[in-house]
């Protein structure tokens, strides 16, 4: 079946494992960056731990750019399927030009602070030089080469939005294969390469996005014959990119609101730097998690789309059932995981001193991997239907307005060891909860304006 068919024609179901599966593989693959980084990291014979606690401190920025670049991305998703199953193949090709473009300003971005902000940041988070230093090095390279992330991300949202997952995978593995086999090589020092420790697993990183956005470009350029690409359709158009940033704007919060949360919980969490360490160590693998869900998400997000721009009720109705039900497996699985192997992670990361508050993490935060998985769906089935508000307050609640005040005053009695730090992370299911309770009212209520309303 032709690409442009079966988004119309293909039962929901199938077609959401067909292209949720990929987008899953190429999301989790994403996370395996930091998880493989940090992995190689922990077991560096010389300053493992102060190498550690210096990428927790960085992730949060690390995250912002992709939040961007994948924010961008999710606009450029929805509303070039939109106008696919609307057959508008001339906007489809402005659509597209004009994501490349803000990829542009967006590196542009991250190479001034890569230059000029990375030290300021780091200080901000910790006294000790030797953090300071390694954390750095590390982010300085990050973002001085970041257009790799920035251009992966877009170029990887433009094959997904028509139907074409699989090959976004295929560089997304190739990228990930690349970073592996580096890390140890730069890290180490293996072969004629020197050894490099913190600096190694940036550059790994880097070049391994380089990679991905490189072979992404070229199945971008070969295999989206829907719509005519070319430097013409960069043309800044300002209505397209309020439309792009009309979807994406709340998603780009939404990720960079993670950003903001880790970043204010290593804040809360620096009277411990074991506990900070863990806090990074263990975000880690909660991503991993949760990228399953915002993998599947990024199937959802078209399909519904898609069968919004058909004016389908049928299609959309079956893309929110199989969506929501879809996240609710693939987050069992990951709670099951991570209840029963907490050690072999801690293991895997060499945690040291951080041991036991890591464990401790993982036994209380993974808890909340269910309610978090449905709320990520939600947003996924929002911004496919117009509701970029409803995704918003999603996110304000999931990520700033519940989290960070309950970790803060729980705070206040974990100045006692493992026991009082233990409390902080029992902030994390509880916002969750609540968060997706809200969220079914909203969907309930978008259904009834968005969906029911389709003649």
């Amino acid at each position: 079946m032709a690409e442009s068919n079966k988004m119309k024609e293909m039962p929901v179901n199938k077609l959401m494992v067909q292209m949720g599966i990929p987008m899953i593989l190429s999301m989790a693959l994403q996370a395996v960056y930091n998880i493989v980084d940090s992995a190689f990291v922990g077991n560096m014979k010389v300053g493992s731990e102060a190498a550690l606690n210096a990428l927790t401190l960085v992730f949060p920025v690390q995250m912002l750019m992709v939040a961007v670049g994948i924010g961008t991305g999710v606009g450029t998703n929805a509303l070039l399927a939109r106008t696919l199953g609307q057959e508008n193949s001339k906007k489809a090709a402005k659509v597209a030009g004009n994501s490349l473009f803000l990829g542009v300003i967006i590196y542009v971005v991250c190479l001034l602070f890569g230059i000029f902000g990375v030290k300021a940041y780091i200080a901000s988070q910790t006294v000790d030089a030797k953090v300071l230093e390694m954390g750095v090095s590390y982010l300085r390279i990050c973002c001085v080469i970041s257009f790799g992330i920035i251009f992966f991300s877009l170029f990887e949202k433009l094959l997904q939005a028509t139907g074409r997952s699989l090959y976004s995978t295929i560089g997304q593995v190739v990228g990930a294969v690349v970073n592996i086999i580096l890390d140890p090589i730069m890290i180490y020092g293996i072969g004629p390469c020197p050894e490099m420790g913190v600096k190694g697993a940036a550059y790994a990183t880097v070049i391994g996005q380089v990679a991905s956005a490189v072979l992404l470009f070229i199945f971008h350029i070969k295999l989206n014959k829907e719509f005519e690409h070319g430097a013409k359709y960069m043309k800044p158009d300002t209505g397209i990119i309020k439309e792009i940033y009309a979807i994406g704007l709340p998603a780009i919060i939404a990720q960079a609101l993670m950003s903001i949360m880790v970043y204010v919980m290593n804040l809360i969490l620096k009277f411990n730097p074991s506990a900070q360490t863990a806090y990074g160590l263990f975000y880690k693998v909660q991503q991993f998690v949760l990228f399953l869900a915002f993998g599947l998400r990024d199937a959802i997000t078209p399909i519904i789309a898609f069968a919004y721009g058909m004016r389908s009720k049928k299609r959309i109705r079956d893309g929110i059932k199989y969506g929501l039900l879809y996240t609710v497996v693939l987050m069992i699985l990951g709670i099951a995981i991570t209840e029963i192997f907490p050690g072999a992670f801690a293991t895997l990361f060499n945690a040291g001193q951080s041991r036991e508050y890591f464990i401790s993490a993982m036994r209380v935060i993974s808890l909340s991997f269910l309610f978090a998985g449905i709320n990520i769906a939600y947003q996924g089935i929002y911004q496919a239907l117009n509701g970029g508000l409803e995704s918003l307050v999603i996110s304000l609640l999931r990520q700033l307005i519940i989290i960070l005040p309950l970790a803060g005053i729980f705070s206040v009695f974990a100045r006692n060891g493992q026991m009082g730090v233990s409390l902080i992370w029992w902030a994390f299911p509880i916002t969750e909860i609540i968060s997706c309770f809200v969220g079914y009212v909203f969907l309930k209520k978008i259904r009834k304006n968005k969906v029911d309303a389709l003649n």
